[in-house]
């Protein structure tokens, strides 16, 4: 495992429209669950009450974390209502779709960082995105904002998570300036 001497935590987008969709999938399961049961076409109905229950219990947690400033993960529910679609008649290509959800909303909102080691830079996306500092021609922290300046005329410019004070952008800086005086002198 690597050491990086600074991880920059990029500032999180809303996850508004993401979370809108995974309680709009909580919905049609819940809907559609209880139609199966109310017309009796239901083969295992206790996990069909199971998967309601985890669905409705799960939605109120994710609500109260939104409510309490926290971040709302939706997957465990996406996951309890893939179950309850695998014991649908037709209703494997829904627990496909369910669970590729459920992954994806992970993905989707782990946080954005760029780590800084001696070596190289790394972005956290997937896949995971390392650069040498021979590929870069600058890097520079000001005023909550990284700039990452490329040397095939690329340019990343995000805003970070956390204000920066003057003496760690002072710090931040240093280092980068000193990376790349040492990957001149290596080149």
């Amino acid at each position: 495992m690597k050491i990086y001497e600074f991880i920059i935590e990029l500032k999180r987008p809303s996850y508004r429209f993401i979370n809108w969709i995974s309680q709009l999938m909580y919905l049609l399961s819940i809907v559609v669950f209880c139609m199966i049961l109310f017309q009796k076409e239901a083969l295992r109905p206790t996990v069909l009450y199971i998967a309601i229950s985890g669905i409705i219990l799960w939605w109120i947690y994710c609500i109260i974390a939104e409510n309490r400033n926290h971040q709302p993960f939706y997957r465990m529910g996406l996951l309890m209502a893939a179950a309850g679609w695998f014991f649908i008649p037709n209703g494997k290509w829904m627990t496909l779709i369910y669970m590729v959800a459920a992954i994806l909303e992970k993905q989707a909102k782990f946080p954005q960082e760029i780590a800084f080691g001696m070596d190289e830079i790394v972005f956290n996306s997937f896949p995971k995105q390392r650069y040498s500092w021979t590929e870069l021609s600058n890097v520079i922290l000001k005023d909550g904002i990284i700039t990452v300046d490329f040397k095939n005329n690329k340019l990343v410019q995000k805003d970070i998570q956390s204000g920066s004070t003057a003496q760690d952008e002072k710090e931040f800086n240093e280092f980068c300036q000193m990376r790349f005086k040492e990957a001149l002198t290596e080149v």
